[in-house]
């Protein structure tokens, strides 16, 4: 992989998961809209209730694939994910007939990155992904975008949370990020649109094919675009194996024989 086609497997793969199934699972169907029927005119109770649709977890394991394409430059890939709550996101990319040609460890403060096609790593603090995803967007809210899960940031005032065609919609500004999360009538989330006014940098997520897995309801197919210094990166995730609060172990090590990129 080339150096460009690396950072875009980091943002790829950190922006584009929890909870046990062993396999595909039907997608449960979100009901028709019914613009009569309010869930609350509440502000409290409306974030609370959303807020209860969340997969609790402590660990995540989730495994699907892949299709990228970034720059016009497509690749097809098998993708393992890992999260430890508020303290990892580990990933691992797999290409050419099983070969693992990247692995992703992400903490709260930094980042690290083994391009194995090339024998190189990255090592960068959290900031690096922030100068791609925008400057609000820190570690709590990546969780949440992996996992679909409402995050206080986008539920919080002054952010605007009414009714709009019947289903609830958030639309606010974070510092210099303008944000826009709908839901569906199954109040879970449907797409997110996070725009940064400084850089020009955007991220559309939508969310798909929820599945009801011990009794909690998880997205089990991913569709991001991302447009950041003027180059476009799009992937489509779709999850096949989907198990929480499993034993997971994150290993990452460098070979000294690795050259960091700097």
């Amino acid at each position: 992989m080339k150096r460009s086609i690396l950072s875009g497997l980091v943002v790829i793969t950190i922006i584009s998961v929890t909870v046990g199934c062993k396999t595909r699972k039907a997608a449960v169907v979100a009901p028709p809209v019914k613009p009569v029927e309010k869930v609350s005119n509440k502000r409290v109770e409306t974030v609370k209730l959303l807020a209860s649709k969340d997969i609790s977890y402590n660990t995540l394991s989730l495994k699907g694939k892949a299709d990228l394409d970034i720059n016009g430059d497509s690749h097809g890939v098998s993708i393992n994910i890992r999260i430890k709550k508020d303290q990892k996101i580990w990933a691992s990319v797999t290409a050419f007939a099983g070969i693992e040609a990247a692995r992703v460890l992400l903490t709260p403060d930094s980042i690290f990155v083994l391009n194995k096609l090339q024998s190189t790593y990255l090592a960068k603090p959290f900031s690096y992904l922030q100068t791609y995803a925008g400057a609000s967007i820190n570690f709590s809210i990546l969780q949440s975008i992996l996992s679909g899960n409402t995050n206080a940031a986008f539920m919080a005032e002054p952010a605007l949370l009414e009714l709009e065609n019947g289903v609830w919609v958030s639309n606010g500004v974070l510092n210099t990020v303008n944000f826009k999360l709908l839901f569906n009538t199954l109040l879970k989330s449907k797409e997110l649109n996070i725009a940064d006014g400084r850089t020009g940098n955007k991220l559309n997520v939508i969310y798909d094919g929820y599945q009801n897995v011990d009794q909690a309801l998880f997205p089990s197919v991913l569709n991001l675009n991302a447009t950041t210094r003027g180059r476009k990166f799009n992937v489509g995730l779709t999850f096949s194996k989907i198990e929480r609060n499993v034993t997971v172990d994150f290993p990452f090590s460098v070979p000294k024989r690795f050259e960091l990129i700097k």
